[in-house]
């Protein structure tokens, strides 16, 4: 009866070896619900002889009632082939080879469906541990789905038929909130380490629980993580901090044992309890920036992050007794140096961060025009965004922070008697000036000496 009733719900199988196809009536996702850049770029390559489908994550989040955030296409046309057919493309990759197609400012990622193995098996490169680090061998779809990462990620929606192409349960599992990997767990983790990452990433953003079979190997497999590119282990990482679920991200890769090594930063936040409500704050705050829209920068994040490790550096530093602006600009490049060996962020974030840092002296000058000027700073609203987060996680007074929110928006008096009345308010005491003794005036009388 139970069978019976999968059957009915999931759709028809059809041979043993194909896939399981889906009708709309089954799941439930319109055509209406794809991208229209997407829709073009199937529509044209259908209409050129090729096999085309919307891919992967976005009809797994369409399957779950989510908005997509990316919409991928797949298809049978070779890179170049599919170069030729879209004016406004370009090939990119060289582990794999895809083709961004761009519609205004929309780009849509198309992939040529690969095999797991093949003739040309001159163009797969592994290292000696399994590691895959070139692969450009293409294939049919079955193959295409048997390589992709876990199983609902292996779903292919065809808009001409509104139909879903399920080759490994991935429709079950995802209405069952399953994570699981196709293929050994083991040896797909040696394949690409970051998948690793991956799992702890979708099973935050999607509530899922990882199977069994598929964590079991991360504990032993998660030191190969050190083998991959920092640039790449830097996308990932913002993958999971900016994904609007980046506080049940990191819990996640806790609970994988993936936090060690992987943001050495983390692993300093998380083991100091005196740390982490302000690491909490500054995750759950972007969160919600996220969730309702609002833009979240990687720069204002890896200041959050790096904020303890560059406070340290800077109270070590003003030991030496040189001046603490001196100080303070040579921690920030010690603290930022520092990480970027571990994980290789854009060297164009350091202004932002740098003015994030030195910006919080500053709301602890509350006298004279000082407050003005830090007003009309251009990064005051993130400079005051950053202090507020300290004030929730207690690295900085609540009262400053309540004070600058008040300030920010009061009238003239009101900010005048705010002035006056704070910690650090008041006339300003005039240091005595040191006079220095005056010669004689050319045009004054000779004194006498006193002598006779």
């Amino acid at each position: 009866m139970i069978r019976r009733w999968f059957n009915k719900v999931l759709g028809r199988t059809a041979k043993a070896s194909g896939p399981t196809i889906h009708t709309a009536s089954q799941h439930g996702i319109r055509r209406e619900q794809i991208h229209p850049c997407a829709l073009k770029v199937t529509r044209t390559l259908a209409e050129n002889g090729y096999a085309a489908f919307v891919v992967g994550g976005a009809v797994r989040d369409l399957l779950l009632g989510r908005e997509p955030k990316d919409f991928d296409v797949a298809t049978d046309a070779t890179p170049d082939e599919i170069r030729r057919l879209f004016r406004r493309s370009r090939v990119i990759g060289r582990r794999f080879q895809i083709v961004h197609v761009y519609c205004g400012a929309d780009t849509i990622e198309v992939t040529t469906f690969r095999a797991q193995t093949g003739e040309d098996e001159d163009k797969r490169v592994t290292a000696d541990d399994g590691m895959l680090l070139r692969d450009n061998i293409f294939g049919g779809q079955e193959d295409d789905a048997a390589r992709r990462d876990f199983t609902v990620n292996a779903l292919y929606y065809d808009p001409v038929k509104q139909e879903v192409w399920d080759y490994h349960g991935g429709v079950k599992d995802a209405l069952g909130k399953i994570l699981k990997m196709i293929g050994d767990p083991a040896t797909r983790y040696r394949e690409d380490p970051v998948r690793m990452l991956r799992a702890a990433r979708f099973a935050a953003k999607l509530e899922f629980h990882i199977d069994p079979g598929t964590r079991a190997p991360i504990a032993q497999l998660a030191p190969m993580l050190e083998r991959i590119p920092q640039a790449r282990m830097y996308d990932e990482m913002i993958k999971i901090l900016l994904s609007g679920h980046a506080e049940r991200g990191v819990r996640q890769l806790r609970a994988e044992g993936l936090h060690h090594g992987v943001l050495p930063m983390l692993d300093r936040i998380l083991d100091d309890t005196s740390h982490q409500a302000f690491l909490h704050a500054a995750l759950h705050d972007t969160d919600q920036r996220i969730r309702h829209g609002q833009s979240a920068s990687p720069a204002f994040m890896l200041a959050c992050l790096l904020w303890f490790d560059m406070q340290a550096a800077w109270a070590a530093l003003k030991q030496s007794g040189e001046p603490d602006q001196a100080t303070l600009y040579t921690a920030m490049d010690e603290t930022l140096e520092r990480q970027r060996d571990a994980m290789a962020f854009p060297r164009r974030l350091d202004g932002l961060i740098k003015e994030i840092w030195a910006l919080q002296p500053r709301f602890e000058q509350r006298s004279g025009a000082r407050p003005f000027r830090l007003l009309n700073h251009p990064r005051f609203r993130a400079g005051y965004d950053f202090l507020l987060l300290r004030a929730k996680g207690g690295d900085a007074p609540d009262e400053l922070a309540q004070w600058w929110t008040r300030f920010q928006d009061a009238g003239e008096s009101t900010r005048q008697d705010m002035l006056a009345q704070s910690p650090s308010g008041g006339e300003k005491r005039r240091r005595p000036r040191r006079r220095r003794p005056r010669g004689p005036r050319s045009d004054a009388p000779d004194i006498p000496s006193g002598d006779h």
